[in-house]
């Protein structure tokens, strides 16, 4: 009676079923031994430990606004949205302790650096050229990982508040120039 039951307890340790877009690494006696992937797999019970599942769908991460240093010595806070993957969960697990957490660090000196040799309106103008330029450094050193960088966003360039007001100012006088031509052409062609 003990037997007849202890035998569907380890079926049940053995089978493992994994849903799609999901990886398992697997470790036998703390050495890995393979990765799982979605649907039934077989398992040793007692020797093989399930160490890290790993979403293989794309993720979206926002990372918190950094400040970067302009060539113009103006400091601007950008915010980056990272769209990656992971693709080697083997990779992902033991070439780097935390991948999500490599990824914003990276990120974040990666813009500085970057940053760094632009001056503001330049930045300010070329969104896409510092995304291609960051995405081009994540996936370098993220490919080692097991990780593939799809795409890089600037979602917003906040300026300080005095770089703010002297762009302000600029436009007005623009504006206002304009139509200080505008109204001496109006006049002379009243003569």
């Amino acid at each position: 009676m003990i037997a007849g039951g202890a035998v569907p307890l380890v079926l049940g340790t053995c089978i493992r079923r994994l849903p799609q877009a999901n990886a398992v690494v697997v470790e036998r006696f703390g050495r890995y031994t393979r990765t799982l992937n979605a649907g039934l797999n077989i398992v040793v019970p007692f020797a093989d430990v399930m160490r890290n599942r790993i979403d293989l769908r794309e993720q979206v991460v926002p990372f918190p606004p950094q400040e970067v240093l302009t060539l113009d010595t103006l400091a601007v806070k950008v915010d980056t949205v990272v769209y990656f993957q992971v693709t080697d969960a083997r990779a992902a697990t033991y070439e780097v302790t935390s991948y999500l957490r490599a990824i914003e660090q990276l990120t974040a000196i990666s813009l500085r650096d970057i940053c760094g040799y632009m001056d503001l309106e330049r930045i300010l103008s070329s969104r896409e050229e510092i995304s291609a330029a960051l995405r081009g450094i994540l996936d370098e050193a993220t490919g080692k990982w097991g990780i593939r960088i799809n795409r890089i966003v600037i979602n917003t360039i906040d300026l300080p508040a005095a770089a703010r007001e002297a762009m302000e100012r600029q436009t007005h006088a623009r504006s206002d120039g304009h139509v200080t031509r505008l109204r001496a052409g109006d006049e002379a062609g009243e003569l």
